[in-house]
């Protein structure tokens, strides 16, 4: 085999266990696959057993950083035999034809960044599309998976931010690489409960300080509806209404969006700006008491420009 499948994950539950054991069965007959687990040791010894035999099973290695996916990701790709790799979440669902839709991209690419596609679709899901289609519009959204080739991240990224996947994408920048946008692929991705949807809202907010203009405009959304609100403009707020939803329209409408995402998923656009904004506040409240909360400690850095790992 050709490609690698690196899949950092830590559980403190094994409630999806059938499942991805199952998805890892098929998987082991695409790709070699590395499993980096970080959960338990119970939970670790358990995850070993049904897994025997499918994968790599191995724990992180110890990295300077306490983003610790950076350890899982890191740790995969020393392990990993070949210069092509998929990175993937734990709720990242590949088949065949994407997998080898990447390994062919990254013939010319040295990072391959498709798109997620929740299925199925609650109602969070549906909430959290709008997010996807907004990203898409302003440029490309953030997956839970990449192509990589492990040439473009000698040396490995910052262990140290909040929003892993941006520092990623920016370090393979900074060092010269080139990265493929591959909005009209998609690949599935298991929707999380809705108690962890609504766990992540803030610490997703707080990912805006890696990108300061976008951050300032979702601040601005909430006292904006405010006073349209105070001074009764019902037009107005329409109009903004339904500006965000021409907005994620138009996401939808790039690199065949229209064959992922159903032509009701940017009606959602408007809830989710609303959302964000008040997420955006306080995640500037958590900036102020030194960082977002992660695994037991504060992150205060979202992820570092181009400019300044060109630095470093």
């Amino acid at each position: 085999m050709t490609l690698d499948y690196v899949l950092p994950l830590r559980w403190t539950s094994d409630a999806g266990l059938p499942e991805l054991t199952g998805y890892l069965r098929w998987l082991a007959g695409q790709a070699s696959v590395i499993v980096v687990d970080g959960s338990p040791p119970a939970l670790f010894e358990r995850h070993a057993a049904a897994w025997a035999g499918l994968c790599r099973h191995v724990p992180p290695q110890a990295r300077p950083g306490r983003n610790g996916k950076v350890a899982g990701v890191l740790t995969g790709l020393a392990l990993a035999s070949g210069d092509r790799v998929v990175l993937a979440d734990d709720d990242v669902r590949h088949d065949a034809e994407s997998l080898r839709a990447i390994e062919r991209m990254l013939g010319h690419a040295d990072l391959v960044r498709p798109q997620n596609v929740f299925d199925p679709l609650p109602w969070h899901a549906r909430w959290d599309t709008a997010r996807s289609l907004v990203n898409r519009a302003l440029g490309a959204d953030y997956p839970g998976t990449f192509g990589l080739r492990r040439a473009a991240l000698v040396g490995g990224y910052d262990g140290d931010v909040l929003f892993e996947n941006l520092e990623l994408i920016r370090t393979v920048h900074a060092r010269g690489g080139r990265e493929l946008v591959a909005s009209g692929l998609g690949v599935r991705r298991v929707p999380p409960t809705a108690g962890h949807f609504w766990g992540q809202r803030v610490r997703q907010a707080y990912d805006g300080f890696a990108q300061p203009a976008r951050f300032a405009a979702e601040l601005a959304v909430l006292p904006a509806v405010a006073v349209l609100l105070g001074c009764r403009a019902r037009g107005l707020l329409a109009g903004v209404a339904a500006g965000v939803t021409v907005l994620a329209a138009t996401g939808r409408l790039r690199g065949d969006g229209r064959a992922l995402f159903g032509a009701g998923a940017p009606l959602w656009a408007p809830v989710w700006a609303l959302e964000r904004s008040v997420c955006a506040w306080l995640a500037l409240g958590a900036r102020l008491r030194g960082g977002a909360r992660y695994a037991g400690t504060r992150l205060p850095v979202a992820a570092h420009s181009v400019r300044a790992l060109r630095r470093s």
